[in-house]
């Protein structure tokens, strides 16, 4: 199988998506228009245009491209229009796609270049014409931070729909900011000053989801000892926020469905038709269109949810945003430690060189820990810290970073209601053998903040009673990344 090989020259002439600049801001995007043509096969002399970025074809209705071939899968493939080109991918499709006799994952295409997928042939054909794609003039999103191209085509997108009732689908890799960029659609909405109810479809127990969604009646399941309002009712007015959709389950799928289209819900275990009065915003990091292949989500629902689809690009693909996230974070660990803090020009090009995994979170993370083990207001490439998860530390969350193991053992005290022994017997929070010669004193620092952050989730959780979304509100971190401080411990929660 070949794996991005490049047929043409991805570029030039060829260029899919060209950015215009003025100096080094970008003032608009220009999209040059293609078509793809059937030329044999069950829907010979069917066309479609491309005009947006992403032009995706297989059977099912969710396709811009719709093929009656039963030897298509359901999602076959996608075009993405690039700066580099026009780059076809195979979506993990049954019967796989074919240049020529070449099966390929992913190619760039020249102009009138021909592929099968299936037994259905199709050539790809640039036009002539272009599409202008507006960029907003702001560099942010609410707390979305973005100066790139690509992130203000999103917040363009975003400013115009964010007033409507229109549902809309988030996709991006974990770490992109797909709660963040709900929270903004919501806050820049008429709903405003109504409730933003969060649900993690992936947290809450398949036998609870559907109780947690509705709401159930006094006594329609062992252990329904009350009434209980679902995220549907407590959300009426506002807006509802269906994160990880894609862990929902396939049973339940049907119910939310009939909720989208018409705004009425049923208590289990209740007759009565509750009418709610809900926006619907939903996120995975999931490829949706490979779980509808898959049978594992529902097209229609699929279908329902994007129709406006977001994704957010991942943070390698918009390097030159590096350095204004940086010194947004920076300004907020530096506003509450009260002293002013830089990174040197070292740390900064790790930072924006860095390829990482963790998108924003990961880079969010780096700079907390950065700033609380550098030895001076200068931050420099040895300050830096990079791990699979980008090291994350609740330095942002309490008084750590400003008073040291201090406050850390009385934090920790405070919240788990327990008295601490005297740093001289030896607590877990601080261990005296850290002073012993021959430990740096970033390593020490680093044992403290580990043993601190452990003490701290702990009594974090018996105080909420392993709740993360009540725990989370309280350290003032997103249940993302608490789920991921917790797992780094060896430590678990419950959902809503």
């Amino acid at each position: 199988m070949a794996d991005h090989d490049h047929v043409g020259e991805g570029s030039g002439e060829h260029s899919g998506l060209t950015t215009v600049f003025e100096g080094e801001r970008a003032t608009v995007r220009r999209l040059r228009k293609a078509k793809l043509v059937v030329t044999s096969g069950p829907d010979g002399g069917k066309e479609v245009e491309i005009s947006k970025a992403r032009c995706s074809g297989g059977r099912s209705i969710i396709n811009d491209l719709v093929l009656q071939d039963k030897a298509v899968s359901g999602t076959h493939f996608e075009i993405a229009v690039r700066d580099d080109g026009y780059r076809l991918r195979d979506l993990n499709s049954r019967n796989g796609t074919y240049v020529g006799d070449l099966q390929i994952r992913e190619v760039y295409l020249r102009p009138g270049v021909t592929f099968r997928a299936g037994q259905t042939n199709i050539q790809f054909q640039p036009t002539q014409d272009v599409v202008e794609i507006e960029l907003s003039k702001k560099d942010r999103f609410d707390r979305v931070v973005g100066a790139s191209a690509a992130m203000r085509e999103i917040f363009a997108s975003l400013e115009k729909v964010s007033p409507s009732d229109l549902t809309v689908l988030i996709t991006g890799e974990t770490g992109t900011g797909k709660e963040l960029i709900a929270r903004g659609i919501h806050n820049a909405s008429p709903r405003r000053s109504r409730p933003f109810v969060v649900l993690d479809c992936g947290s809450i127990p398949r036998d609870l989801i559907e109780s947690t969604l509705f709401g159930h009646e006094k006594g329609s399941f062992t252990g329904a000892v009350g009434q209980h309002r679902g995220c549907f009712e407590q959300a009426n007015g506002g807006t509802i926020f269906l994160d990880e959709i894609g862990e929902l389950d396939i049973n339940l799928q049907p119910k939310l469905l009939r909720v989208l289209e018409q705004r009425e819900i049923k208590r289990v275990g209740g007759d009565k038709t509750i009418k709610v009065d809900v926006r619907v915003l939903a996120a995975t990091n999931r490829d949706l269109r490979s779980e509808v292949n898959a049978g594992h989500f529902r097209e229609d629902l699929y279908f329902r949810l994007s129709v406006v689809h977001v994704e957010l690009p991942p943070l390698r693909e918009r390097r030159e945003d590096v350095p204004s996230l940086v010194q947004h974070f920076l300004r907020e660990v530096a506003s509450r430690r009260g002293m002013t803090l830089s990174f040197g020009q070292d740390a900064m090009a790790a930072l924006v060189s860095h390829s990482w995994p963790g998108n924003v979170r990961e880079l969010r993370n780096v700079v907390e820990r950065a700033a609380a083990l550098a030895d001076g207001p200068v931050i420099t490439r040895a300050d830096l810290v990079f791990g699979p998860d980008g090291g994350p530390s609740l330095i942002a969350a309490h008084d750590l970073a400003q008073a040291g193991a201090t406050a850390a053992r009385r934090a920790a005290a405070e919240l788990s209601g327990v008295e601490l022994p005297p740093v001289s017997s030896g607590p877990a929070i601080f261990d005296p053998a850290l002073l012993k010669p021959g430990l740096g004193f970033k390593q020490a620092k680093q044992t403290v903040v580990d043993a601190f952050e452990s003490a701290y989730l702990k009594a974090l959780l018996d105080r909420n009673e392993g709740n993360i979304t009540r725990s989370a509100q309280e350290a003032g971190l997103t249940r993302y990344h608490l789920r991921e401080l917790l797992k780094r411990h060896g430590l678990t929660g419950q959902g809503e």
